[in-house]
C-alpha cells in the first residue's frame, strides 16, 4: 500500500499540516497509521477521507456532522441509509445557501450598476 507523509498530504490539498492534525484530533481522520517514529502516514483511504472532509467543510457542514458521517463511512454498508439521509439534507442546505448568496449577489450587482452610472455621468 502506498502512503504519503503529512507534508505531502497537506501539499496535495494546499492546506497547513496543522489543519490535518486538528482534523485528526477532532475525529475526522480516524484510523490514522503511523510509522516507527510516530509520524502520520496517509493511505489512499485516508486521502479519500480527507478529500471528503475538505469538500464537506467547503460546503459549511459542521464538524460534528462531518465526524458522524466519517464514523458511518468507517462502519460500512449498514449505515448507507443514514449517510444518504444526511447527504440529502446537506445538499438541500447547500442549495438554500446558494440561493441566498445568489440573491445577495444580485443586490451587489445593483450597487455596482448604480456606481457605474454615477461615474459615467461625471
Amino acid at each position: 500500500m502506498k502512503y504519503v507523509t503529512i507534508g505531502e498530504a497537506a501539499a496535495a490539498y494546499h492546506i497547513p499540516e496543522s489543519t490535518l492534525r486538528y482534523y485528526e484530533k477532532q475525529g475526522l481522520l480516524p484510523l490514522m497509521e503511523r510509522d516507527a517514529a510516530g509520524r502520520r502516514l496517509f493511505s489512499e483511504m485516508q486521502m479519500a477521507l480527507l478529500e471528503t472532509v475538505l469538500r464537506l467543510k467547503q460546503t459549511h457542514m459542521p464538524i460534528h456532522d462531518i465526524r458522524q458521517y466519517i464514523a458511518w463511512v468507517i462502519e460500512g454498508d449498514s449505515t448507507t441509509e443514514l449517510r444518504l439521509e444526511m447527504m440529502t439534507k446537506h445538499k438541500q442546505a447547500v442549495l438554500d445557501e446558494i440561493a441566498s448568496m445568489t440573491d445577495a449577489l444580485q443586490g451587489i450587482d445593483v450597487k455596482i450598476d448604480r456606481y457605474l452610472t454615477r461615474l459615467q455621468k461625471k
